[in-house]
């Protein structure tokens, strides 16, 4: 790329912040003039419910980073071009107008998000528009760590030891902006960000504070309980979890700040202080680690990752149908697994340890294949990102890389007196006073079949 070009083109997609921003920063070092552009992608949108948290946060958070735009580099006319349609044709269109000489934007890694990369590369090639892409939604991507034979990863305790030490090889780096850079709009684009109705979405009260601001919130309400990550992280009673995965899923926030904060903390508390920084470190890592898993062995999007249990013989029919209707409503019979899947209905949000306990449930007592619940899930989680609910999902149903054996099965009875013994979240969302429901299937029964349907993958290697 040569430098410095007079006019570039920043297109915003899941990576809603200015802060440690890898993209912005190389076009704001590259450009003496940035415009910034966001597109609402109808093919992304048309299958979405009206009313969905997702569209709003998007939505909320845009209107932080257009007003941010405008306090950073002290112009009223700067912020965010905000499109709706195609963007293989919308960004080449917009950058050819506003006379950019390249685009840049931060990788995507899921398979559509390539694929519309491409379109839009190619295009951008026809109009000799360079476009430059970079990694920053994780520390490590696709081929950057490998087993000693050269090749990825498929067991997360030897990946995490590499990826550990990778970090010891020096601080990550930071990518800040240059504000100075940040153009004004064409009169044509100087609006504000449109509202959910003018997207063909209902309105939608989001239950918590969207954008970077509300993820330095959290981030900050996080610092102070650190410590006892590793000790609460567990129970869905308790206020344990970060609450930052929407903030990875959106990119309100940066993953290298992240990883640095858990990091200088985990060897400034010591062994005397707890684990709870550097627990926390190593479930960043398993971020990273279904990543490059998704990167590596793109098969896994719609099978198995060992493609020997895409013959399991999964539960199909009436009563399965009738079975995952009642795991989708909270109506199993089964106390934890109904108040796992009534608190994902309400608010969008699962606790971590019920994400496993619900879908070991529909795999293994329901015996019905984890692809469903898994676009359950893509439907209804605030967070829900591919790699991660993909990688969730075949951990439990044990079709995945370093799955639990298949073998293992939860007893939801058994999670319930271990995680919730007071049944003070189990109470939250099925109320004692609620007429009982009878449990849908007999979990020793259910155990039984399920180690058979397993066992007839077994005997046939």
């Amino acid at each position: 790329m040569t430098a410095p070009l007079d006019t570039g083109l920043m297109w915003f997609r899941r990576d809603l912040r200015l802060r440690d921003n890898a993209a912005l920063h190389h076009a704001t070092t590259a450009c003496r003039a940035v415009h910034c552009v966001f597109v609402f992608d109808d093919a992304i949108l048309a299958p979405l419910p009206r009313e969905d948290r997702r569209v709003a946060f998007i939505r909320e958070s845009l209107a932080g980073l257009d007003a941010a735009l405008r306090e950073r580099s002290g112009q009223r006319a700067a912020g965010v071009i905000v499109l709706r349609g195609d963007p293989a044709k919308l960004v080449p269109r917009l950058a050819r107008e506003l006379g950019a000489q390249a685009v840049f934007a931060n990788k995507d890694y899921e398979p559509d998000a390539i694929a519309r990369d491409d379109a839009v590369r190619t295009a951008l090639a026809r109009e000799r528009i360079e476009f430059h892409a970079y990694k920053d939604q994780v520390i490590r991507e696709e081929r950057e760590v490998l087993t000693g034979g050269g090749t990825p990863y498929s067991v997360f305790t030897p990946y995490r030891r590499t990826w550990l030490a990778l970090l010891e090889k020096g601080p990550l780096p930071r990518h800040d902006a240059d504000a100075a850079t940040f153009a004004p709009r064409p009169a044509e684009h100087r609006k504000d960000v449109p509202s959910l109705e003018a997207l063909d979405f209902a309105p939608f009260a989001l239950e918590m504070q969207a954008g970077e601001s509300g993820a330095a919130s959290r981030l900050a309400d996080f610092e102070r309980r650190i410590e006892a990550y590793d000790e609460s992280r567990d129970y869905p009673a308790v206020k344990g979890p970060s609450f930052l995965s929407v903030d990875l899923r959106f990119g309100t926030v940066s993953i290298r700040e992240l990883v640095s904060l858990a990091r200088a903390r985990a060897l400034r508390a010591g062994v005397e202080a707890g684990n709870g920084a550097a627990t926390w470190l190593s479930e960043l890592a398993w971020r990273d680690f279904y990543f490059q898993i998704l990167a590596n062995f793109p098969h896994v999007v719609n099978g198995a990752f060992k493609p020997r249990y895409d013959a399991i013989a999964w539960a199909e029919g009436a009563q399965a149908d009738a079975h995952f209707d009642a795991w989708c409503a909270g109506r199993t019979g089964f106390a934890l697994v109904d108040a796992g899947m009534r608190q994902l209905n309400a608010t969008g949000y699962m606790h971590n340890r019920l994400r496993m306990v619900t879908a070991s449930f529909l795999t293994k007592d329901l015996g019905i294949d984890w692809r469903r619940g898994e676009r359950y899930f893509a439907e209804k989680l605030l967070d829900y990102d591919l790699a991660a609910n993909n990688g969730g999902w075949q951990w439990a149903a044990s079709t995945g890389c370093d799955a639990q054996p298949w073998f293992r099965i939860f007893n939801p009875e058994s999670q319930l007196k271990k995680f919730d013994p007071r049944r003070e979240f189990v109470d939250r969302w099925v109320p004692p006073g609620e007429p009982r429901i009878a449990p849908i299937v007999d979990h020793e029964e259910a155990r039984r079949l399920t180690l058979t349907r397993f066992g007839a993958i077994r005997d046939k290697d």
